[in-house]
């Protein structure tokens, strides 16, 4: 598989979502995330940047230490020209950061790679939704796609922490990208347990990623190109085809339809 430049993609997605915002009317509806408007969605991406970029270069271990942003009473024009300039506060952090380094995140992967490429994907999906406020949707990367596609399933919708235990509940699925020939296996189920740190109980469903693609015909699939999946499962499109087992193919599809948590 061909390695991406998550800091270059940023730069690109980043780019072309400045880009779209400039044009649109900061009171336009986001079609994509309800309640919304332009303005809205360019402050949210600001903040996100302005946020990972303080984690990163201040190298926080704890999230207390990393407050967000307020956003200003400020003209739509010096909004944009806040997010270019989070844009670039976050560019150059990540330049000065090594992807082994250990920075505080909310997911298991402590590191500052994760982050990197964590606001590739942020950039990614929020260009789209800057696209379709302006009704002017281009085509989304499909290696970058693809890899949103991994991130999805394995950080967002699959993996269960430690302390829990997983069920099976469903048949073996698998997630197949037409353009780039990826393909990702997994189980249906769900997660159960008590946390020890918070003492709150769960009993939540979750995908069992496989390291490798199984033998066995899978209960169901889901094929699109890498840009439908990846959209898909930021509820961004509509679903892509959608084959096998009825009991699993709703189980699978009402579990992207709930949205990513």
């Amino acid at each position: 598989m061909p390695s991406l430049d998550y800091t270059a993609d940023v730069r690109r997605e980043s780019d072309r979502f400045s880009e779209c915002l400039q044009a649109a009317d900061p009171a336009a509806p986001v079609p994509s995330c309800p309640g919304w408007n332009a303005a809205d969605l360019l402050w949210h991406l600001t903040q996100v940047q302005l946020f990972w970029a303080r984690i990163v270069g201040e190298r926080t271990q704890q999230p207390d230490d990393a407050g967000e942003a307020e956003r200003p009473d400020a003209p739509y024009s010096e909004l944009l020209d806040g997010f270019r300039r989070a844009t670039e506060g976050l560019l150059d952090t990540l330049a000065s950061a090594d992807d082994a380094e250990r920075v505080w995140t909310w997911a298991d992967d402590q590191s500052v790679g994760f982050i990197r490429r964590r606001q590739a994907h942020e950039a990614l999906i929020h260009r789209l939704d800057a696209e379709l406020t302006i009704g002017q949707v281009t085509p989304l990367e499909p290696l970058l796609a693809a890899d949103g596609v991994d991130e999805a399933l394995h950080v967002m919708f699959g993996g269960y922490p430690a302390w829990a235990t997983f069920t099976p509940s469903g048949g073996l699925g698998r997630v197949l990208a037409t353009d780039t020939g990826r393909c990702w296996d997994c189980n249906l189920g769900r997660f159960s347990g008590t946390s020890p740190h918070t003492g709150k109980t769960y009993d939540e469903p979750t995908l069992e990623m496989h390291g490798a693609l199984s033998t066995s015909e899978p209960a169901f699939l889901a094929s699109g190109t890498a840009a439908h999946l990846d959209a898909w499962l930021w509820g961004r499109r509509e679903a892509p085809e959608l084959t096998g087992d009825r009991e699993s193919t709703a189980w699978f599809g009402s579990l992207v339809a709930a949205g990513i948590q």
